[in-house]
């Protein structure tokens, strides 16, 4: 089964999984999913309605790593595999015409006080993390761009009295200094609300007129009401709270302003009304609650000491396995602004990292498997080097569960290690032992915290032992073929894929459906039919069936997965005009007939008739050629798929 089309499916609807190739084109993506994002190693889905998501079957698809949900958004952890499948998610959901509105239509029953309290948070939760995900690789890259202009100066000293040093630097420093801008950006587009709005308004906090205006010796006012004086430069929270307020005004406007005149006034009053709004009470607001909760750490810090990032460090594996972990990300970003470092979370953040390869590292040790120790020991490289965590968490210490042990005990005690020795970040960076410039003068610090996660995370591992067969058999024992009724033997040549149908031939580009016609179903051609039926292409067995009877998928020799689709959106007519003359299962020859249906009753409903004839696991083989052209008979040679 294809990642991308098993995702896409378990996301959109909870249907059984035989059936993804058929029902993945006649679901509207953008019904459920409200918008598409990720991290490092994460798919982040929106989800309007968690009840449909059907999570067991995401699991089950290689190489998903694994699944969490927080608040409405669904992880789907994926680690190198995330870029291909995120550009071909992203562009079916683009494709779908979603709807703008995040907002969750979906009729829910009253709640206890207690569940709106937890909906409340997760909601919060969510907004958070869906506005904050856009701008961590800025700040990755900005703050390992600084890290690398000080390793250069201390090499080259000279090197920090050049032009293309002050330059660099400018472009290190870009993330942070609109951090404001790039946070309503986030924010906007996760309430479904239109960005540059927000990031208009956001601009204007540290546009140079209206920052030199704050610096003047003359109060400053706006429609007679105060204007605070804050520097909102890489601030988060100002910029969450306008990206916030920027959407229910234009919510609002939308609403009560006539159709007529509303592309005119909507933006305009939607950015001054934000604008008046953001810094006279929802700037300032925000600088004074991210001030306190950094603070809060701070206080922690000062009377729980060391003990304080060693508390955090162990629990991060648990944050990160709830997508909590982002939850975090706005105050470590703020420490790195006000007070300008960062005690607790950047340690704890790699502390973690280091202690996940640690355990790994002792999986490695004492595992027998040679090829699972080789695993355990890439994944313990790609944790301490990289900094990429989901793989080990899922693919191994999870999943052997004592590890996970090791993993606190050793992220803990390293925490511990490394406040007592005042190990302090001053520059925002990634998480791996690659990132220890970023803590200055107190390297050597974080490097004994480090050395500390690793040894402790890897002995504890050790010494508690594992079911290393947990993963072993997984991964390496074969799956017995089914005694009965076996699959067609695979064939060294070509397999032919006779006409399904009587009709034109037209190019799979040209079918009126932007998932059949981009070939993430696979390869293949679409038929204008001219009778009513489809018959078997070949010798093969029924792999899957639909309730509304308008498509048909069959295995065929040389382990070959045929979908047959009647029409475009024909599941909205919900079986009317088609009969399924097979089951699933069935053993079927080649021209027998499968589907019989109503061109005519198609067409009356307003779909295209249209069918698409795909070879879902075109992936497999050397190349899929069409070999006819124009007009074809059922039974006529259509593809030719070479092994």
């Amino acid at each position: 089964m294809n990642l991308i089309q098993a995702v896409l499916l378990a996301a959109v609807n909870s249907g059984n999984h035989k059936t993804w190739h058929i029902l993945l084109p006649t679901f509207q993506f953008g019904s459920n999913i409200s918008s598409v994002t990720h991290c490092s190693t994460r798919l982040r889905l929106f989800i309007r309605n968690k009840s449909s998501v059907n999570l067991e079957q995401i699991k089950k698809t290689k190489p998903v790593l694994g699944t969490v949900f927080s608040g409405d958004e669904l992880q789907i952890v994926l680690g190198k595999n995330l870029i291909p499948i995120y550009n071909e998610v992203s562009k079916l959901h683009e494709n779908s015409g979603a709807p703008a509105s995040a907002a969750d239509n979906t009729p829910k029953g009253p709640m206890t006080p207690k569940e709106r309290v937890k909906d409340l948070s997760s909601r919060l939760i969510g907004f958070i993390s869906a506005a904050v995900t856009p701008l961590i690789p800025g700040l990755v890259g900005g703050g390992m761009l600084k890290v690398f202009l000080l390793l250069i100066t201390l090499a080259w000293p000279a090197f920090g009295e050049t032009q293309t040093y002050d330059l660099l630097s400018m472009v290190a420093n870009i993330p942070f200094y609109f951090m404001p801008v790039f946070v309503a950006y986030g924010a906007a587009k996760k309430l479904g609300a239109t960005p540059l709005y927000a990031m208009t308004v956001a601009a204007c906090l540290v546009y140079p007129n209206f920052v030199e205006l704050l610096k003047g010796e003359d109060p400053v006012t706006i429609l007679s009401i105060p204007v605070m004086v804050v520097n909102y430069s890489s601030t988060l929270l100002p910029a969450l709270l306008i990206g916030a307020c920027a959407h229910y005004v234009e919510k609002l406007l939308t609403k009560i302003i006539p159709g007529i005149i509303r592309p005119v006034f909507v933006g305009m009053c939607t950015i001054t009304i934000t604008f008046i709004l953001g810094i006279t009470i929802l700037g300032p607001l925000g600088d004074l609650v991210g001030s306190y909760v950094v603070n809060i750490f701070l206080w922690a810090n000062a009377h729980i000491g060391p003990l304080a990032v060693g508390l955090l460090a162990g629990c991060m594996p648990f944050l990160v396995m709830t997508g909590m972990h982002h939850a975090v990300t706005p105050f470590m970003v703020q420490a790195i602004s006000d007070p300008g470092y960062d005690i607790m979370f950047r340690p704890a953040y790699l502390l973690h990292n280091m202690a996940e390869g640690g355990a790994c590292l002792g999986v490695c040790l004492r595992a027998k498997n040679k090829a699972f120790k080789s695993q355990c020991f890439g994944l313990a490289v790609g944790c301490v080097v990289a900094g990429v965590t989901e793989p080990a968490i899922y693919g191994v210490n999870l999943r052997l569960k004592r590890p996970l042990i090791g993993v606190v005990c050793g992220a803990a005690a390293g925490g511990v290690v490394a406040r007592l020795l005042g190990a302090t970040a001053y520059v925002y960076g990634y998480s791996t032992i690659l990132a220890l410039p970023i803590f200055e003068h107190t390297f050597l610090a974080m490097l004994a915290g480090i050395v500390v996660a690793i040894a402790v995370a890897a002995a504890v591992t050790f010494v508690l032992g594992f079911d290393e067969s947990i993963c072993v058999e997984e991964e390496e024992t074969p799956v017995p073929a089914p005694a009965a009724d076996p699959a067609p033997a695979a064939s060294a040549g070509p397999v032919e894929v006779y006409a399904p149908l009587t009709g034109k031939v037209i190019p799979r580009e040209q079918i009126p459906d932007e998932t059949f016609a981009t070939g993430v179903l696979g390869d293949g051609v679409g038929i204008e039919p001219e009778i009513g039926e489809v018959v078997a292409p070949f010798d093969g067995e029924i792999s899957s069936t639909t309730e509304t009877f308008h498509a048909v998928g069959v295995s065929g020799p040389g382990g070959i997965e045929l979908l047959i689709h009647v029409g475009v959106d024909t599941v909205n007519m919900k079986g009317d005009g088609f009969t399924l003359l097979v089951k699933e299962g069935e053993r079927v020859k080649k021209g027998q007939n499968l589907i019989a249906f109503d061109i005519e009753k198609i067409r009356a409903a307003g779909y295209p008739t249209a069918t698409a004839v795909l070879v879902t696991n075109s992936e497999d083989y050397a190349a899929c050629k069409v070999s006819a052209d124009g007009r074809v008979s059922a039974g006529d040679s259509l593809i030719t798929v070479e092994q």
